[in-house]
């Protein structure tokens, strides 16, 4: 059997979901004093989808103190079965894992536990992604009154936006304080949970519908003139204000970058 061949062989025992590998190839393997062969590549079947389930559990501890132990294997096993890792770094093995739930779970089963799914793997993206020095409020004091009108600005790069149907982030907050999780339950309102990274710490806020809106819409380009505009229609005198407001509050949170033109 050629090297190709038996490293072919060997990746295909480890997919499998038999622990006892086929006899084809393993007449060409050589056990050791205290290991036969069997034993040897069983141990390596296990402690590969052991170190997969091990990811995954780093990687949505809040889904997993939701559902248990015993379910969460469950959709694990079939995930690892269904989504082998196919990247040399188990960074990105859990990538995909809300969307498989979306598909293995019964839809309305599904919708809460992947919003969570999708929640935590947005801190991942958050404090993985590339480092840009924010926008500082000291920097826009420094620009004249003549360049407001005209400013536009955007999300750091390790900005993620997430938006909620379901009271998603107060399970995850009952989780990373250690209490009992409240009943999931759809809420009236869309909550949007921006997530961002802050030096080495990832950050938080939740934003109602009309402040998610302004900040979106600042992100795909309004000036700071069209921000005004848009809230003259629901703060009509006091669109500015409020247009300023928000702003020193994105600023001083560290998320926002100058756009470059």
């Amino acid at each position: 059997m050629r090297l190709n061949e038996w490293q072919l062989a060997f990746e295909n025992y480890l997919l499998s979901d038999a622990v006892e590998a086929p006899s084809s190839w393993v007449t060409s393997l050589q056990g050791g004093p205290t290991l036969d062969v069997s034993g040897g590549l069983a141990i390596y079947h296990n402690a590969y989808r052991g170190r997969l389930l091990e990811a995954l559990r780093g990687d949505y501890p809040a889904l997993l103190y939701w559902v248990g132990d015993a379910e969460f294997e469950q959709w694990a096993v079939a995930y690892i079965r269904q989504c082998p890792s196919a990247h040399f770094s188990l960074r990105w093995f859990g990538a995909g894992f809300a969307g498989f739930l979306s598909g293995y779970l019964d839809q309305q089963q599904a919708a809460p536990l992947v919003e969570m799914a999708t929640l935590e793997w947005a801190f991942t993206l958050a404090f993985d992604a590339p480092s840009r020095q924010p926008l500082t409020c000291e920097e826009m004091t420094a620009l004249p009154a003549s360049a407001w009108p005209d400013l536009q600005v955007e999300l750091v790069p390790s900005a993620q936006w997430v938006e909620c149907r379901f009271n998603t982030l107060m399970l995850w907050q009952a989780y990373k304080a250690g209490e009992s999780f409240v009943p999931s339950e759809r809420i009236e309102a869309m909550e949007v949970c921006l997530i961002w990274r802050a030096g080495q710490v990832c950050q938080y806020r939740s934003l109602g519908v009309e402040e998610a809106s302004a900040l979106q819409g600042m992100n795909r380009g309004w000036s700071f003139a069209q921000l005004c505009s848009a809230l003259e229609v629901t703060h009509e005198e006091g669109a500015a204000l409020q247009a300023v407001t928000w702003f020193k509050d994105w600023l001083s949170l560290g998320f926002l970058n100058r756009r470059t033109l």
